[in-house]
């Protein structure tokens, strides 16, 4: 107890010789000090200059296959490397030429048609001034909408609001995609085969040029009508007529509403492969010249469609979408070959293309028979689209109705008592009841 007082109050402690739980057989090692280290001091010297040449001296890389590629790997190892990287080689260098292939066939019909269209109208193409590249302009004819699709716009002339030219290429940018819409369209008659052809579309004035040309303060819109008010009237009667292609002619009956409205019939004047689709003869009779039917067969295969029409493209399912749009449609096929006289089989129809609203403004004025013959096939359509909208109006008129009475029975329901709700289903089922009995008297 006396030692324990001690060593609290800072008394003497027990030496190693006194240390207790040392057992016999370990008392000579406990009993030996420590060594104590002896200072030198040129070994202190020599061990701080080994330290510092270790710093500064690279440490050796031991010895690995790892750095080594040529003792690791072999050429059977990147096989799949060695299939793929020429692959995307192939397939870059594909997408390359295709798309300079397109680019340099568009080019050639620009440099071709552009004269033209430069001689026939004030603006072509997109640019500041308005003006083709043959002219000189700062603008461009053609515009890149996709790899395989270019668009230009014409403007500026007598009976012709604006034009729209549409160019559709192979996808030779893509080889995959061509291959599988080819052998696609080899099985569904519903999927075209991929051609290369030419749209454009004529938007014709029908005596609304104060509605149709932009102005943009009240000066211009003056002169706008004094230059207007001495010319004759652009307007022709409405009609569907159609140049057509025999092997066109029933994708264009499937995908057209307008000139499924004509009826089918050959002409004298147009070579066999050619047919006339027509809502009258004495129509085709003013509007399939000698000079058309020449350039027609000059064409050749080259021809697919030449339409009049003042009908939507879609069957309408209103009546506001039977509103008449005057247009004229032309549809050729686009030669192989990038050289510039492969459009001269070509060019002559074009030229009447261009020329065809003239013509639809001089003569397309027909007897009131006909003129009331055509006003009669679009009557019977709107007709019928107003046949269709008054039913859906009834329709839509019972659902109401039956709804507010849905209403009425429901808040009627709700203010009554347990027992005048059952009393009152129960004169609901009889009525119906009644009400199917008397069917099924009628129906026997």
């Amino acid at each position: 107890m006396g030692e324990f007082i001690k060593g609290l109050f800072g008394g003497s402690k027990p030496t190693p010789s006194q240390a207790p739980g040392i057992e016999d057989d370990f008392a000579d090692y406990a009993s030996v000090p420590s060594p104590s280290p002896i200072y030198d001091p040129s070994a202190s010297s020599s061990t701080a200059a080994s330290f510092s040449d270790s710093a500064t001296l690279p440490t050796p890389v031991p010895y690995t296959k790892w750095y080594r590629v040529w003792e690791r790997a072999s050429p059977s190892d990147f096989a799949a490397e060695a299939v793929i990287i020429p692959f995307i080689f192939v397939l870059a260098a594909l997408h390359i030429w295709g798309r300079r292939k397109n680019k340099r066939k568009a080019d050639t019909w620009s440099a071709v048609h552009a004269p033209i269209l430069d001689r026939e109208f004030a603006s072509v193409g997109f640019g500041a001034n308005g003006k083709a590249r043959s002219e000189g302009g700062e603008g461009v004819v053609l515009k890149e909408k996709a790899a395989n699709e270019f668009t230009t716009y014409a403007s500026g002339r007598q009976n012709v609001a604006f034009v729209d030219f549409k160019i559709k290429l192979l996808k030779r940018y893509n080889p995959l995609s061509l291959v599988i819409e080819t052998i696609i369209s080899f099985f569904f008659e519903s999927m075209r085969a991929p051609k290369e052809s030419l749209e454009a579309t004529s938007y014709a004035f029908d005596g609304r040029e104060k509605d149709l040309v932009p102005v943009r303060s009240k000066a211009e819109l003056d002169a706008k009508e004094s230059r207007f008010k001495g010319l004759p009237s652009s307007g022709y009667d409405a009609c569907v007529w159609a140049v057509v292609h025999k092997e066109q002619m029933k994708t264009l009956r499937d995908e057209r509403y307008d000139v499924s409205l004509t009826a089918t019939k050959d002409h004298q004047n147009l070579p066999q492969w050619a047919s006339v689709m027509s809502e009258s003869a004495e129509i085709t009779e003013t509007l399939l010249t000698k000079e058309l039917a020449g350039a027609v067969e000059k064409a050749g295969d080259a021809f697919e469609y030449l339409i009049v029409t003042d009908q939507p493209i879609d069957k309408p399912t209103k009546l506001n979408e039977t509103h008449p749009s005057k247009r004229i449609i032309l549809s050729l096929r686009l030669p192989s070959s990038t050289h510039p006289t492969a459009y001269a089989p070509t060019l002559p129809l074009f030229e009447l293309f261009i020329r065809l609203p003239d013509t639809l403004v001089a003569t397309a004025h027909f007897r009131p028979e006909v003129t009331r013959k055509v006003r009669t096939i679009r009557e019977e359509e709107m007709k019928k689209l107003k046949k269709a909208d008054e039913g859906e109006k009834a329709e839509e008129r019972r659902l109401e109705a039956e709804k507010k009475k849905k209403e009425i029975r429901d808040t009627r329901l709700k203010g009554l008592s347990a027992e005048e709700q059952r009393k009152f289903l129960e004169k609901e089922r009889e009525k119906g009841q009644k009400k199917q009995e008397k069917r099924m008297s009628r129906k026997a």
